[in-house]
C-alpha cells in the first residue's frame, strides 16, 4: 500500500509535468515503462505481467482473444474464435479451469447476465450469423432469431452480430457491428421488438461498416434510467442513445479506436485496436483508454499521455511497447484489468495489476 501511494503521488507531479510539457513527459513515461514495466497515467498506472494467462498452446490453443467477462465467483471467461475451445475458464491466478466450445470460428461478442440468481453468457458469431444463450457451462439455452424478418436484410449473410447489453428487464440488445450497424433490440424471450441505427447519415445512425462495434448499459448519471453506449470504432468515438434508440450525446477521441465500452465503477474503460488504420499495418499501436465519470480520458496505458487544449483531447498514439491490437477489456475486483488482444500472433491475455 506504502509503494502505491508513493507512486500515486509521483504520478500526479508526472501528470502535471505532462500538461505543461509533453514531449518531456513522453519520455518520462517510455523510461519507466522500459524500467518497471509499468503503464497508464495518474492515479491509474499498471504493472505488466504478460505470462499471466499464457497456457500450453497444444491443450489450449487460441487464435484471437476476442473478450472476457467475470462471473461472481470470480472466474474469469474469455471467448476465442479457436474453434477446438471457443470459451476459456481462467481463475484469477492465471489458470485455465475449463474450457468448451461449440466449433465457432468466429465467436466474437461475450457478455454475462443473471437472471433469478443464475448466470448466463451471451456469444455473437459473426460468420454464423447468430447470437446464443448459453449457461456458463456452455449448455445452449436460446438462439436468437435472425433480424431477416425485419425486411432490412436482403440475405442472412448481410447480418454479423459483434456485441449484446441486456437491459435491467432482461431486453437484449444486439449490435450488428460487421453487419449493416443496425441494433436489434429484442425481448427476454427471444422476440424482435425494434431495430435502431443502421448505415445512413445523423445522429440516430452510423456512417459506414465497423462503426458500431460494441455496446453497453451506462449507470452512472441515473441509476434508474440507463444509457445505450455504442463504440463507433471508425469514427473515434462513444455515442450515447437512449433506451429507444434516440441520440443523446457523443464524445470524440482522436487516434482512439474503440472497442466495447466497459463500465466499472464510475470509469469507462475500452481496448483500443490501435491509433492507426489501417492496423496491419501498425500492429504495436494499441493500448488501453480510461474515461472518469465525466467521460475524460485520465489514464491510457500503453499509449503516451492524454492531452487536452482548450478541453478538446488531442490525438492520442499508442507508445509501441506492450501491446498488439488490444480487443477488449475486463475489470476485476481489485481493479486490474485483462486484455484481451486480435490478430497478435495467438497471444494469451495480458494482466495489468493496479499499483
Amino acid at each position: 500500500m506504502e509503494r502505491r501511494k508513493f507512486i500515486k503521488n509521483a504520478s500526479i507531479v508526472a501528470g502535471t509535468i505532462a500538461t505543461i510539457k509533453p514531449a518531456m513527459s513522453m519520455n518520462l513515461i517510455q523510461d519507466d515503462a522500459k524500467k518497471d514495466n509499468i503503464v497508464g497515467h495518474g492515479t491509474h498506472r499498471y504493472k505488466v505481467d504478460k505470462d499471466w494467462g499464457v497456457q500450453d498452446f497444444s491443450k489450449y490453443p487460441v487464435k484471437n482473444c476476442h473478450e472476457m467477462v467475470q462471473s461472481k465467483d470470480g472466474r474469469l471467461f474469455m471467448v476465442t474464435d479457436e474453434h477446438k475451445n471457443n470459451v476459456l475458464v481462467y481463475d484469477l491466478k492465471g489458470n485455465v479451469i475449463k474450457s468448451w466450445t461449440h466449433n465457432f470460428k468466429a465467436a466474437h461478442g461475450l457478455t454475462i447476465t443473471e437472471e433469478n440468481g443464475k448466470e448466463y453468457l451471451f456469444i455473437t458469431c459473426l460468420w454464423q450469423h447468430k447470437v446464443i444463450k448459453t449457461t456458463l457451462d456452455g449448455k445452449v439455452v436460446m438462439t436468437l432469431k435472425h433480424p431477416i424478418a425485419t425486411g432490412l436484410y436482403r440475405k442472412e449473410s448481410q447480418y454479423a452480430p459483434s456485441e449484446t447489453a441486456i437491459a435491467p428487464n432482461g431486453d437484449i440488445y444486439v449490435v450488428d457491428g460487421y453487419g449493416l450497424q443496425y441494433i436489434i433490440k429484442y425481448s427476454s424471450k427471444g422476440e424482435i421488438l425494434d431495430v435502431y441505427g443502421g448505415i445512413g447519415g445523423g445522429k440516430n445512425f452510423f456512417p459506414k461498416r465497423w462503426d458500431a462495434h460494441g455496446l453497453c448499459f451506462d449507470y452512472r448519471e441515473d441509476p434508474d434510467n440507463p444509457m445505450l453506449v455504442v463504440a463507433q470504432r471508425m469514427a473515434n468515438k462513444f455515442k450515447w442513445m437512449d433506451l429507444n434508440g434516440n441520440f443523446i450525446k457523443e464524445v470524440s477521441l482522436p487516434g482512439v479506436f474503440v472497442s466495447r465500452p466497459v463500465i466499472k465503477g464510475d470509469n469507462l474503460y475500452t481496448a483500443v485496436l490501435g491509433s492507426e488504420f489501417p492496423w496491419e499495418n501498425a500492429p504495436k499501436s494499441g493500448f488501453v483508454c480510461i474515461l472518469d465519470k465525466n467521460n475524460k480520458v485520465i489514464s491510457a496505458p500503453g499509449a503516451f499521455p492524454p492531452i487536452y487544449n482548450n478541453k478538446k483531447l488531442q490525438r492520442m498514439k499508442g507508445d509501441r511497447q506492450h501491446f498488439i491490437r488490444p480487443h477488449d477489456v475486463c475489470i476485476d475486483q481489485d481493479e486490474n484489468i485483462y486484455v484481451c488482444q486480435w490478430n497478435s500472433n495467438n497471444t494469451y491475455p495480458i494482466k495489468l495489476e493496479r499499483i
